[in-house]
């Protein structure tokens, strides 16, 4: 079976809008079809330039959406953080013709800056000095296509503007720096993508202090010396997870999800162990300031995360739009204990 068969269709939403607003989103991008026409080299727009600030959403040494937090947390410290976050973001780029976004269309920057970096990229901010390179993604629609052969273009296209970003990253400011890398639905398609390229088996793996890669099925056997997260404190590792309400199985559960690593971000382990809502730091609400504690549970189910419903009253069933914000001081505090664990012990893997 060709590989792009078996990306999910549905499952890709351009926010993390939660609660009541994701229910508008989910009908909105239900009606959303692919580009009419076949993927055309000649209708992409130009490759960036890394070296120009514009072509990245956020980066240590100017203002941007991943210097934010939520004023009941800690604030950033990148300026002192030891380690270093590639953050490749999720599909923002919606209904439209063409199959790869223009990295000069200012609303779609500004729309992926304070959706996606806001939301996702600030939650490593503690963690390490926050990189993340503007990229030609695929249009959501693209996930909607029959045309696999222009899915397969599309995205290889997007990967390679994203390759392109972490190797200016690796030649300019790493300087043998310890690694996080982390992203969301497309994103964590390019980053497993990513690690599988340039970390797996390769001199760069002992620079890894761990991946953080949900909404994006990364299978058991993906890599070949990367191991799943199976500890809060374990480097080296990728840790996993594709969120949906406790006791609902969507209908692709054996054809995308089936062998999947699913890490539980409340106990970090992904031997199956569930997790009580004792266990919950907190998710944090669209607005940017309300954190909830202790509100879900969740467990491990044939590849994917069970969650309790933080709102009864929604009935989503997909919490795709949330992977992170559901688990936003969770996945933060994580992060920060990895590089910490990471650098007491000499960038050795901890199991």
């Amino acid at each position: 079976m060709n590989e792009f068969s078996r990306i999910p269709r549905f499952a890709f939403s351009p926010t993390l809008l939660f609660a009541c607003s994701s229910l508008w989103l989910f009908a909105s991008c239900s009606d959303i079809k692919p580009p009419a026409a076949a993927f055309a080299p000649d209708a992409v727009s130009a490759a960036p330039d890394y070296s120009q600030s514009d072509n990245w959403s956020c980066l240590p040494n100017k203002q941007d959406f991943a210097d934010l937090s939520p004023e009941s947390v800690l604030p950033q410290d990148q300026e002192d953080a030891p380690a270093d976050v590639f953050f490749v973001h999720p599909t923002t780029f919606m209904e439209s013709d063409q199959w790869n976004a223009n990295l000069a269309d200012t609303a779609l920057n500004l729309a992926t800056d304070a959706r996606a970096i806001k939301h996702q990229a600030s939650i490593f901010n503690r963690a390490g000095r926050v990189f993340a390179p503007r990229y030609r993604q695929m249009v959501y629609g693209g996930f909607k296509t029959e045309d696999l052969e222009s899915k397969k273009k599309a995205l290889e296209l997007a990967y390679e503007d994203v390759k392109a970003a972490f190797e200016y990253y690796l030649e300019h400011w790493n300087n043998g720096r310890p690694i996080i890398i982390a992203g969301h639905s497309q994103g964590a398609f390019h980053a497993r993508n990513l690690l599988k390229e340039y970390f797996d088996g390769k001199p760069l793996q002992e620079q890894l202090v761990a991946a953080y890669i949900p909404g994006w099925p990364v299978p058991t056997d993906f890599f070949a010396q990367i191991p799943a997260c199976n500890s809060p404190e374990q480097t080296g590792c990728v840790a996993s997870w594709c969120t949906f309400k406790d006791g609902y199985e969507p209908p692709s559960l054996d054809l995308y999800y089936q062998n999947a690593i699913v890490t539980n971000p409340l106990n970090w382990r992904s031997d199956g162990t569930p997790a009580t809502k004792e266990e919950h730091k907190g998710f944090l609400m669209e607005n940017y300031k309300k954190i909830y504690t202790q509100s879900v549970n969740a467990r491990q189910h044939q590849g994917i995360l069970w969650l309790t419903s933080p709102f009864p009253v929604v009935s989503l069933k997909n919490y795709h739009v949330a992977d992170f914000n559901l688990f936003w001081v969770d996945v933060r505090d994580n992060a920060q204990l990895r590089v910490n664990t990471y650098v007491e012990h000499g960038g050795s893997s901890q199991k």
